[in-house]
């Protein structure tokens, strides 16, 4: 049991179903904080409680709207201002991590923006999991906790019964994870060769490996408009593959993804709660794993001075 006036857990609004599940978890109480907006729309954000020389942990995903952010980096700035020893922000799903990089002239590089903030609010410690780009974490001056999803599904999906598996990336910037999940399911691996001839719009070009026959897990970070896997998807069946199941930690599930989902040949999409869905309307397609445990466990080494990397090692 940790010791609940060293730390304290504060949750945002954007995901407080997970946030009373973490702090569950710890056996810590949340701690009580008024969140709440101005008629013009403006945040208003109080501590209600004593948290003088704590280490705090702020729960809050940074999923759009935009104000998620704002808020998270308010939180942090108060948590400063009331003089808490550390400031952890506990980011289940880092938004704007997309922008990682230079990809045509003038655009802005928001991820290392976002870093810059959380740093000058006062965030001593980052905790997120899988980045869309695992550089992500060279953005910032203070530690980060890149915890990885792989602890959360691999057991689940090793239950699922298949022949033949193979694992499919559904571009080039998930191999990594993908060749780590295939080792693990003992699977062979293919690639999706894509392009996107518009933002958020994906078109299959290639496949590349042996998919004929063969059931397929399609491994990614993160479902958006849900436009690359079911793409994906058609080309995989189109190519003779057997069932296809799709697993992505981070559900943004926008514009239209639940429809083309429900509507594509995928058996089951497996997602967490790192993005809180509650409120919207799922199909029994959808599988939701919690990842209160994996952050629970994290915070609660942090707190001991233990590893962190030792959860992810074989």
């Amino acid at each position: 049991m940790m010791n609940s006036t060293q730390v304290r857990v504060i949750c945002g609004t954007s995901n407080q179903p997970l946030g009373r599940a973490i702090a569950r978890k710890l056996n810590v109480p949340l701690c009580n904080t008024e969140i709440r907006r101005f008629s013009d729309g403006e945040l208003f954000v109080q501590i209600n409680e004593n948290i003088r020389g704590a280490h705090v942990f702020i729960i809050q995903p940074t999923n759009p709207p935009a104000e998620n952010i704002l808020e998270l980096l308010m939180l942090i700035e108060a948590s400063r201002r009331a003089s808490a020893n550390k400031i952890t922000a506990v980011i289940p799903y880092f938004g704007y991590a997309r922008a990682d990089r230079k990809e045509r002239p003038r655009v802005s590089i928001t991820a290392r923006l976002v870093a810059d903030m959380l740093t000058a609010a006062g965030a001593s410690r980052i905790i997120t999991m899988d980045l869309h780009a695992a550089q992500i974490q060279g953005f910032f001056s203070i530690p980060v906790d890149h915890l990885y999803s792989s602890i959360l599904f691999n057991g689940y999906l090793e239950n699922i019964p298949t022949k033949d598996l193979t694992i499919v990336s559904p571009d080039v910037g998930s191999i990594k994870v993908a060749r780590s999940f295939a080792k693990t399911m003992r699977a062979t691996l293919a690639i999706i060769d894509k392009r996107r001839p518009v933002q958020n719009q994906a078109e299959v070009v290639n496949i590349i490996g042996d998919v004929a026959g063969r059931d397929i897990i399609i491994r990614d970070d993160m479902i958006d408009t849900a436009g690359t896997l079911t793409e994906a998807a058609k080309a995989l069946k189109e190519n003779g593959c057997g069932k296809i199941y799709a697993c992505a930690v981070h559900g943004v599930l926008s514009g239209q993804a639940l429809e083309k989902l429900d509507n594509s040949p995928i058996e089951k999409v497996i997602i967490s709660d790192s993005i809180n869905n509650e409120e919207r309307q799922l199909s029994d397609k959808f599988v939701v794993l919690s990842c209160a445990d994996v952050f629970a466990e994290s915070i609660d080494r942090i707190e001991s001075d233990a590893s962190v990397s030792m959860m992810f090692s074989d």
